[in-house]
Order: C-alpha cells, then structure tokens, then sequence
C-alpha cells in the first residue's frame, strides 16, 4: 500500500501509512477500574493535514514517542468528535526511509525568483550607504543567505514550510514599497525597506528547518526570533564602517517593536513611522496568509462556511 495522506481518510478508511508525530501526551483512564493505566493521544500528520489518533493499550509503547518521529502506523479511522485514527500497532521509521517530501512542505513559489524581486526592490528602494552596506554584509553571508531561503515563518500559523521565511519577508517588502509610495513624505524609504528584510531574520535560529514539525531550537525557545534577530542585526552593523548611532537606533526600533503590542511579543510598542507601517505590512502579509490557508482547505460544496479557525477567531464565508 502506498502513502495515504491525512486528506483522504474518512470514518472507517482502514490505515497502514507512514505519519508524523506532531504532539504526545500520556493521559490516565478516568474510570475507578482502570485506575493506573494509561493512553496515548497523538497528533499525527503529512503534508495534507494532522489527525487525532490513539493508542488504547499502551503495552505496545516500547520507547517513549516523541514529536517529530514518523512512524507506520496500522488502525482504522473512527468517529469520535470528528475522525480519529485508532492504532492496533505502529513502528518507527528510520529517518533514510523517509521521503520528507510527504511531511515537509515547500513553498509553491520558486526561491530563486522570489530573491531576486527582493533584490531587485532593495537595490532602487535603498539609497542611503550606510544601509545598502548593511545589506551588502547580509548578501555575502552564505550561510544566512542559505537559512534566509530555506527557512519557515512559522512552526503553523502562517507560510510553515521550506522556503516562507522568504515568501513572508517578500510579501512584507512589497507591502512596505506601496506604503512608501503612499506616504512619500513621512516615510524614510530605506529605513523601512531595510527593516522590512530584517525584520523576521532571527527565526533562520528559532526554527530547525530540518525537523518535519519545524521544532523550535533551543535558542528560539529561550530567546525568540526578535531577540536572535536584533543580534544578528548588530553583528552585521560592526561590520559597517562608521555606520551612524542614531540610525542603528531606528532600525533596532523596528526590529524590535514589529509585532505591533507588548501582549504580542514586542518588547516596545512602534513609535516611529516606519516601525508602524511595519507592524501593519507584518500583520498584513501574515494575516492574509491565514485565510487564504483556510479557505484553500475549505470543502465550499459542504457549507458556505469554513471552519472555525482559533487563530484567527473567526470562521470565513467561503461563497463565490
């Protein structure tokens, strides 16, 4: 039997199919009879969606399982608040028989060509030296230029897969350009484009792009991407000669204050007219992302409506 995705299972669909572990917990029986034992409940998935299973009897867990396991798993789908995979018996796959391509998922649009708009934009949009310098330090640097393409925006909010970093950071860019020529006057074109690259560099460290659940690290556990990203912002800044005081200040203040509130992660609220027009070009581009996520995975013949979706708070009307 071939790879059957999470997609195509329905109440009674018998499985034998390779999954990937995305969450574990170990939880005890309720009833006095069964007082001590326990089961497992998984969150498995592929490329095409994660579904509930379980494991009744825990004799057949020999090793702890662990997110980010695949494992063959046999059971049959049942209906228990939505599908649920009973599993009568799974095994670990080792990792040279897995074929990522069913549990990562890349960008549908190319690198090559989503780099180059990038670049394309920042070489007419900054014009002050000092920047263009700073950038010039970031495209000569393989290795983040390597991360900056492979890397997810997110572990599952919003563009998580291979190569979102960049699609997300382009999105933002050409965002901010438009705003840039909406409000000439007010907004320095450099600073903001400049902010706008840089902005979400700290998660090529906060994620493991080689992990199937795009795990976090333990650096982007401890410190978060704003953090990470402020330090590798300042370490290509030394790398600038005589590069002004005042305008480090200003591109900091970006990075740091883009995710808008301090409820949201920010450790200042943006108060300086480019730091605003990126929180919201930031918020746009992630925003969008999530419902055109739902809607592309919404089945519009069944309802008018889509899921609702906890993220964003809402379910979306999916009528044409």
């Amino acid at each position: 039997m071939g790879k059957q995705f999470v997609k195509d299972l329905k109440i009674g669909s018998h499985v034998h199919s390779q999954f990937v572990v995305v969450a574990q917990k170990t939880l005890s029986f309720s009833a006095p009879s069964r007082q001590g034992e326990y089961f497992i409940k998984l969150l498995l998935g592929d490329i095409s969606g994660t579904i509930k299973g379980i494991i009744w009897n825990s004799s057949m867990v020999r090793e702890p399982i662990r997110p980010d396991e695949v494992l063959l798993v046999s059971g049959e789908v049942e209906d228990y608040n939505g599908p649920q995979l009973v599993i009568n018996d799974y095994s670990t796959v080792k990792k040279d028989k897995i074929n990522r391509s069913y549990f990562q998922a890349t960008c549908p649009r190319d690198t090559g060509e989503m780099w180059g708009n990038l670049l394309g934009i920042a070489s007419t949009a900054v014009s002050n030296k000092h920047l263009s310098r700073l950038l010039d330090v970031f495209y000569n640097d393989q290795e983040l230029v390597k991360g900056f393409h492979l890397s997810p925006a997110a572990k599952s909010i919003h563009h998580n897969y291979l190569g979102g970093l960049l699609e997300h950071t382009l999105e933002v860019v050409q965002i901010c350009e438009y705003l840039t020529k909406l409000y000439p006057e007010e907004i320095d074109r450099s600073q903001l484009i400049t902010a706008a690259i840089f902005h979400d560099i700290g998660k090529i460290e906060e994620y493991n792009a080689d992990s199937f659940t795009f795990e976090q690290t333990d650096r982007g556990k401890l410190l978060g991407h704003i953090t990470i990203g402020l330090e590798v912002v300042r370490k290509m800044i030394e790398m600038v000669p005589s590069f002004p005081d005042d305008l480090k200040m200003k591109l900091e203040h970006m990075i740091i204050s883009h995710h808008g509130e301090k409820e949201w992660g920010s450790p200042e609220v943006p108060q300086t007219f480019e730091a605003f027009a990126l929180f919201h070009a930031d918020l746009l581009s992630a925003r969008l992302k999530q419902f055109s996520k739902l809607l592309n995975s919404h089945n519009a013949k069944s309802s008018a409506w889509t899921e609702w979706d906890r993220f964003l708070g809402r379910r979306i009307f999916a009528a044409k």
